[in-house]
């Protein structure tokens, strides 16, 4: 009789022995990717959304910030916000200080209104814990949902050519005129040409879909100034300057103030509706929608966005937000959240790179400002303008932000001029009980303020 010999059936390693740590934090091969593939999508993110580094620094100081302070300051809290992201959400999504919302922090909180940069950063820190309040309770659903959709749309393209006349501005190519208020400078000026390029090279770019464009186009310029004298070199690297000009500075007291209730909102509202898009856009292209149509670990992400924009006002910044660039991560194949710690490790490693980041000139950064101002303006595609009681406010909304210089007074101007027009035409039933509320409030505030 032939003896049979038992085979023992093949081991099963759960997790797979050759992901180890990585794939039990972030589930590599459950969404269909590798450690190499999600090093170089964090890579990509990255280098999209580097710009901030030289930017953000520049609006800050305009306030009255220590440059080499907001530098670190920006670094820490998009470090601090892409690890969240990516170690709570498993996100593959890059937080920093948002465009927009840094632009309005100093041009018109500190700016136009005159409070200190203490004060606006306590604002900061308030609406902060505000959206962490609504992301961690079901009011987070009720507000998103009863802002009309037009006013969503219409906020961000405001913030937009907010952001655009600011860059306009900064780089020389509009200036202030006695007679028109504003005229076109001189573009024989070597700064708005060199602006104007600068934001020319990155259209360009952008168009040929070229790694990197935003941040090659304002290094090429600020050599441009270099080779003309305009840029002097202090070097490439250096020990990262002191963080405690900013460090626990907001001055949260101020901020209970009923003149600071439209700065909070503002702050609140914007940063709110930009995340919500951000988010929801990202996560389409990530494979992140589960077929029932729900988005995996959603309210995760709102989380660590709400989270990170408390942190930023610690370390010294305006809120901290989800940046659309991450996208560009997840087209190179990023779907999980060691996409968005590879990004917070890099932040982390840019502080050592501040000389750099303070040779590069205004018209340089002012040339990005305006790039990514025009992208923010393609919201406003998706307004219905054949329904006039939708598309006139968020006309309001977005032209009056520019115009008044504020954030906060475009977004109350466009949401009772919503009200009006929604009562004015009999109906009611679209103006929702929030909107009721808001609508009191901005003519409160213009009537007593």
């Amino acid at each position: 009789m032939e003896s049979r010999k038992s085979e023992a059936p093949p081991l099963e390693l759960t997790p797979p022995l050759r992901n180890g740590l990585l794939e039990r934090l972030f589930k590599l091969s459950l969404h269909g990717t590798t450690v190499k593939t999600e090093l170089i999508a964090g890579l990509t993110t990255f280098i999209t959304m580097a710009y901030i580094i030289f930017v953000n620094p520049n609006i800050m100081a305009d306030a009255g910030i220590d440059h080499g302070a907001a530098f670190v300051a920006t670094c820490i809290a998009a470090a601090l916000g892409c690890l969240l992201m990516g170690l709570y959400a498993n996100w593959p999504v890059g937080l920093a200080p948002g465009m927009g919302l840094n632009a309005f922090f100093t041009y018109t909180v500190v700016g136009t209104m005159g409070y200190n940069w203490e004060t606006a950063l306590g604002a900061v820190f308030v609406s902060g814990v505000l959206f962490m309040f609504l992301t961690f309770s079901r009011i987070r659903e009720w507000l998103l949902n009863s802002i009309p959709v037009s006013l969503r749309f219409a906020m961000g393209a405001g913030v937009g050519l907010f952001l655009g006349l600011i860059g306009l501005k900064t780089a020389g190519i509009v200036v202030d005129s006695p007679a028109t208020l504003i005229k076109l400078g001189s573009l024989r000026e070597p700064g708005p040409l060199l602006a104007a390029i600068c934001f020319l090279m990155i259209a360009i770019l952008s168009y040929h879909r070229v790694f990197g464009a935003i941040l090659i186009s304002i290094i090429t310029v600020t050599l441009a100034g270099w080779g003309l004298g305009l840029v002097h070199y202090q070097g490439i690297m250096s020990a990262p300057p002191s963080l405690a000009p900013t460090w626990m500075a907001m001055n949260v007291a101020g901020v209970f103030n009923v003149s600071m209730i439209s700065v909070v909102l503002a702050f609140l509202f914007v940063h709110m509706f930009d995340t919500a898009g951000t988010l929801m856009g990202v996560a389409q292209r990530a494979n992140l929608v589960n077929p029932d149509g729900r988005i995996e670990n959603l309210s995760r992400a709102m989380k660590a966005d709400s989270a990170s924009s408390v942190f930023g006002a610690v370390v010294g910044v305006p809120p901290v937000t989800s940046y659309v660039e991450s996208a560009a991560g997840v087209a190179a194949g990023g779907r999980t959240g060691l996409t968005a710690v590879t990004v917070g490790v890099l932040f982390i490693a840019a502080m050592f790179f501040a000389p750099l980041a303070g040779m590069i000139p205004a018209y340089a950064t002012a040339g990005a400002l305006i790039y990514v101002a025009m992208l923010m303006m393609g919201g406003m595609a998706h307004i219905e303008w054949d329904e006039a009681t939708d598309a006139i406010p968020a006309i309001v909304t977005a032209i009056m932000m520019p115009l008044t210089f504020s954030v906060a007074d475009g977004i109350a101007l466009g949401f009772i001029t919503y009200v009006a027009l929604k009562a004015g035409t009999g109906k009611y039933k679209e103006i929702s009980v929030s909107l009721w509320v808001l609508c009191a409030i901005f003519i409160a505030k213009f009537i007593f303020l």
